[in-house]
This record gives structure tokens, sequence and C-alpha cells, in this order.
């Protein structure tokens, strides 16, 4: 059997399995061990023998996919992720939001505004692009509603404000991609933050604008009061406090990613304790979510290091290299193909999937060109971050319509997230043209 012809016919078996709501995990896994017994079973010029298929797979099956996840940096992983939940479950979230409704609530768009704020705060304990979508959609886009907000711009500001978990660190994308990638996870999330924030800005900039020339978009409702204001403040401390224990010492150097995930998680739970929310339902809930989302990513881990290593095995991932290492273009239109395929592939598939499958390919290409994996590292986030609110799958936005119901349509939500879409593709190209945005903080505070 010709390898590249199996190659090619796994990854559209894959991509089949996926479009039919196969779970990704077992679309990898299952075409990825059933690639290896054909190729080992019937290879090219030589007699078929499907018993030396079984055993080969067999073999690898019992070593690597453990390999691939007894590293002790993915312990971060879960770690970052109970920070994450134990901030949710404690209502930090829901003090952060208030906070910025009251300080924003004059200006045009305030309520939006609020909303990436808070987005971008949750992001910064949590990691995770859905539970931020998620979080955020159950407090903003009611009050949002309530308020008289164009509902696609209530749906849109939360979906697209649910990326910034993807960039903001700590990121479980990034803790992969640097892990995948061999690079310092530290330096990869001192990276993150201010291409985050640029993000952000960016967000608010346009809901600014739009608020003000478009009134009935997003009305205002009324300035809050200096009181409330500041009274708003006192619920905004924890989230201040657990950001600066983990990621203040993270950038001083003082401990590692893996380190710095157990502080923030014992400083989660200790923060909840002073504040007097932690209960047995809290400790109870933020473990077994913790458990529940650690098993589903390691399980796309497992099976994307085996379908990886099938495709390895006919030879396309070296192909697929060649054919962009070979273009007779310049390297920065190499790159501007790169993003346009990622942007093709976030449309229909789930962003750590992307990533897992497309490193092996696209990481020689990078390092071919001469350009810095760390900064890439930041664009391929950012490329991710816009595949979760493309249609027509749209990670966040289906997330975000599972909890707002039927109060808003699909279509609508797909029509809310068009301007931050245009906007985050704008900010694209300020990282791709301005490398120093990313690479920056990483050079201040050394290695």
């Amino acid at each position: 059997m010709d390898p590249m012809t199996l190659g090619i016919g796994g990854i559209f078996v894959m991509l089949a399995l996926v479009a039919l709501r196969a779970p990704l995990a077992v679309s990898l896994g299952l075409v990825g061990v059933g690639g290896m017994v054909l190729s080992f079973a019937f290879p090219a010029n030589r007699p078929a023998n499907l018993e030396r298929g079984i055993n080969i797979a067999w073999t690898y099956l019992k070593s690597e996919p453990y390999d691939a996840v007894a590293n002790y940096t993915l312990i971060a992983i879960p770690l970052f992720l109970l920070m994450g939940f134990v901030a949710f479950y404690s209502g930090f979230t829901k003090d952060m939001y208030a906070a910025g409704r009251a300080w924003m609530s004059g200006l045009p768009g305030g309520l939006a505004m609020a909303t990436i704020v808070g987005c971008a705060m949750f992001a910064a304990v949590s990691g995770s692009s859905l539970a931020t979508a998620a979080a955020m959609g159950k407090l903003a886009v009611p009050e949002m509603i309530r308020n008289k907000y164009d509902k696609g711009l209530a749906t849109g500001v939360v979906a697209m404000g649910g990326t910034l978990g993807a960039l903001i660190p700590p990121s479980i994308l990034m803790i992969l991609y640097a892990i995948f990638t061999e690079q310092s996870v530290g330096r990869l999330l001192q990276a993150g933050i201010v291409p985050g924030l640029l993000s952000a800005l960016m967000f608010m900039l346009y809901i600014g604008v739009r608020a003000y020339v478009q009134p009935g978009w997003a009305p205002r409702p009324g300035r809050v009061g200096w009181p409330e204001r500041m009274r708003s403040l006192g619920g905004v401390w924890s989230v201040i406090a657990l950001f600066t224990i983990v990621m203040g010492g993270l950038y001083a150097g003082i401990v590692t990613a893996t380190e710095a995930a157990a502080i923030g998680a014992i400083g989660a739970y200790g923060i909840s304790l002073l504040s007097r929310r932690l209960t047995p339902q809290i400790a109870r809930g933020s473990l077994i979510e913790t458990v529940v989302q650690t098993g589903s990513i390691f399980a796309i881990v497992i099976g994307a290091k085996i379908f990886v290593a099938f495709i390895t095995l006919t030879g396309v991932t070296q192909i697929l290299s060649g054919f962009f290492l070979g273009l007779d273009v310049a390297p920065f239109v190499v790159l501007l193909l790169i993003a346009l395929l990622y942007i093709v592939l976030g449309s229909f598939m789930e962003p750590l999937g992307i990533m897992l499958l497309t490193l092996p390919v696209v990481i020689p290409v990078i390092e071919g060109l001469g350009y810095n994996l760390i900064w890439f590292g930041i664009i391929l986030i950012k490329l991710l971050e816009i595949g979760m609110i493309t249609p027509p799958l749209g990670l966040n936005v289906f997330v975000l319509k599972g909890v707002v119901g039927d109060e808003v349509k699909l279509e609508t939500m797909f029509r809310g997230v068009l301007g931050f879409l245009a906007v985050d593709l704008v900010t694209l190209l300020l990282l791709l043209s301005f490398p120093a945005i990313s690479l920056w903080l990483p050079s201040l505070l050394g290695p």
C-alpha cells in the first residue's frame, strides 16, 4: 500500500469523523492506530502480514501514549484549571464584572467594555477560552439585553472576549505549545501578556467608537456614583492578588510555570477561604470540573500523539513541510499562507486538535524561514482564537448558545461577532508586522 495514499486517506477519514461529531480524541486515536496497523501490515513491495501490523502498533501503544502525558510540565494544566474553577465557583467572576460595570457605566458601550474587562481578568485566572465565554455569558448577556443592547453585540462581545482566555496567561494552549516545541513555558507566558492586553484594548476601542456613532446599538444605562464605584473595588482584590502571586513569581524568575500553577491553586483555595466563600460544595465542584477537563485535554493529547506518529510514518509531514519551504515567494507570504490555513481549519475543528496536528508540519517551516518560535507561538494562539469564533463551527459561539438558550438566535450571534472578527484580524496584522509587541516583555525580563 502506498504510504502517501494511506496518509492522505487517513487525514480525510479523521476529518470525516470529526464532521460527524465523533469525539476528537476518539477520531484521532482510532484513525492513528488503524493507519499504523495498515502501514506495517501492507507495506509497499513486501508481503502482507496483518499480525505484524497489529504487533508493531501494540508495541507503540504500550509506551508512547503514556510518555506523551507523563510530563512534569503538564502538571501545570490541571493546577491552572483548578485555580480557575475555584475562582469561578467562589464568585470572583461576578465581582470582577460588577466592578467593571460600575466604573464604565457612563461610557458609550460601557456594559460591553466591562464585559471585555471581566473576560480579560477571568482569563488571567482560568487559562481557558471556553470557560471564560461560559462564565461571562451567564453574567453579562442577560444584563446587556436587559439594558436594551443589540443582541448581536451582547453575545458577540462575550464570544470574542472569551478568546482572551487562550492568549492572556496562564493559557492551556500556550503550555502545550511550549512543551511540544521545546520552548520555555515561562517566556511564552510572558510573551502573551502584551498581545492579550492589546487585543482587549482593540475590542474596547471598537465598542466605544461604534456605540458613540450608533447609540441605539449600545444604550448608556446611566452613570454609577463614586460611592458605588469605590465599593465595587472591594470585590476585585481576590483576582488581583491571585494574578500577582502567580504571574509575579513567574515573571520574577522565582518559580517555574508548574510551581506557579501549584501556588495559584493553593492561593485560590486560600483566598476563597479568607473571603468566607469556600464551602464543601465549591471544593468538590471545582475538583470534579478539573478532573473532567483535564481528562478531556489529555485524551486529545494522546489521540493527537498517535495520529501524528501515523502521519509522520507515511511521510506526509515531510512532504508538506518541503512544499511550504520550496515556495518561491517571500517568507512573509508563506507565513500568511500558513495563517490562512489555520483560519480555515479553525472554522470546523477544535483548536487544541488543530495545534497538535499541525505543529509537526508547521514548526520545521517556521524554523526554516528563520522566525522566532516564541513569537510564532503568540501568532498561532491568535489564529486559534480567531478560529474559535469563525463560522460555521465557532466553538465559543456554540458554547455561548448553550448558556443563553433560545433568548438569542445562533445567526444573530454570528452576526454579532463579525465586527469583532474584523478588529481581531487588524490586531493579528499588527502582531505579524511588529514582532516586538510579543517579544518586548520576555526580552525585558531576561532569560
